[in-house]
């Protein structure tokens, strides 16, 4: 895997394209996106679809163009903030000089600014206009207040120009735009690391047709192990009862019961660097399993419950493997979960409440308290996906360095 190839596979790109000659190239940056592994969503302003049409950029990047900022369609689905929460990154090529000007006043009159003024993520801009505009000084001035936001400047190159004439203001080849926009995000924080991380629910039979298990849908888990594959790291996934697909580069065993769990676990745990205990375990299971279906009766049924293996604490005790655990938890969520740390002897906590409806258990988004021996982080509401790149840049930034 190439450099390029690791620190943008599976990201969130937003690509902007402005009015230029040169929008026909936004369509090769989106292919090259999509090659390296990207998932790519294209604005189109109004001056762009003056020389490519929408119909370009949703056959190359496989998704609809967004195009109008009070669009009744889109802000019912991914509008202009959805947008901005959804991309990872914002890429903008090619960028004219208009769009250089309104993002330096704060404009947001239009469905890209609006993008660009309410993001939280990295904006990068390819420039491309006539050598004199380029050179314009109310251009430079505008391109240095961008800069000084922070903004990434990409390009732009030097050579023949659509109007005949020969200077700077040209695209920047796509390849290179590409290239230059995986460098907006840190690569390799896990390369050479084995990372084991346990996911979803267990099932603890009562009958051949009856079960004891808990809500969890397994995505905080599987995007754990996608940003862990995400940053060159080797992933361990033991994934309970669940039906979501196995994100790529990550090696899954599938697994029924916390026995089955632990057993899995221990047996697999020698090599690992880091081990993320993500799975909702069951605390207890049926001291007995009826061997046939149990009748249903007028009379109480009494199930006899024993404790099921911690399969944390194990791993904690009996391995030097640097220790997350997650707590689910109703009440008190740091006084619950710092108990947890502790008793469990745990590098580090995350917790997060499981009796809202718009987080934790199978919800798409989370909101978590991370808890650790010096320190602790909130973070805020947000897609699993963001998140788990977050807590996996955090558990490299505070685990020890060898």
């Amino acid at each position: 895997m190439n450099l390029m190839t690791q620190t943008l596979s599976n990201k969130c790109i937003l690509v902007g394209v402005c009015g230029s000659i040169a929008a026909y190239k936004g369509g090769e940056v989106v292919r090259e996106l999509r090659r390296a592994g990207a998932e790519v969503r294209v604005i189109m302003t109004t001056g762009a679809m003056e020389f490519v049409t929408p119909l370009t950029f949703q056959a190359l990047s496989g998704h609809p163009v967004h195009r109008e900022l009070l669009d009744e369609a889109s802000e019912a689905g991914m509008g202009h903030i959805e947008l901005a929460r959804w991309a990872d990154a914002i890429l903008i090529a090619p960028a004219s000089a208009n769009f250089l000007a309104r993002s330096a006043q704060g404009r947001a009159d239009d469905l890209l600014s609006a993008v660009c003024l309410a993001r939280t993520s990295p904006l990068a801009i390819a420039p491309a206009m006539n050598q004199k505009m380029w050179s314009n000084p109310i251009t430079q001035n505008n391109l240095a207040t961008l800069q000084k936001l922070g903004v990434t400047l990409i390009g732009p190159d030097t050579g023949d120009q659509a109007c005949g004439e020969t200077g700077p203001g040209r695209l920047l080849d796509p390849i290179d735009i590409v290239a230059k926009t995986s460098l907006l995000f840190q690569a390799s924080s896990f390369s050479g690391k084995t990372v084991m991380i346990t996911a979803g629910p267990t099932r603890e039979a009562i009958d051949p047709v009856r079960f004891l298990s808990n809500h969890s849908s397994g995505k905080m888990g599987f995007a754990l192990a996608q940003a862990v594959a995400e940053q060159g790291g080797k992933c361990i996934l033991i994934a309970g009862p669940v039906t979501l697909p196995t994100p790529a580069k990550v090696t899954r065993f599938d697994v029924v019961s916390a026995t089955q769990m632990q057993q899995m676990v221990m047996s697999h745990i020698s090599g690992c660097d880091y081990f993320i205990g993500c799975a909702a375990v069951s605390d207890y299971r049926p001291a007995t399993v009826a061997l046939q279906k149990l009748k249903k009766s007028p009379q109480p049924l009494h199930i006899d419950l024993v404790a099921n293996p911690d399969i944390i604490s194990a791993v904690a005790k009996e391995t030097s493997v640097y220790t997350i655990g997650f707590a689910a938890e109703t009440e008190q969520l740091e006084q619950h979960a710092q108990k947890k740390r502790h008793q469990k002897n745990l590098d580090m906590i995350v917790a997060n409440w499981v009796n809202r409806s718009d987080q934790g258990f199978n919800s798409d988004e989370n909101a978590v308290s991370v808890y650790w021996s010096d320190g602790e982080e909130d973070f805020p509401l947000q897609s699993k996906t963001k998140l788990a790149r977050q807590l996996i840049a955090l558990i490299a930034k505070q685990a020890p360095k060898e």
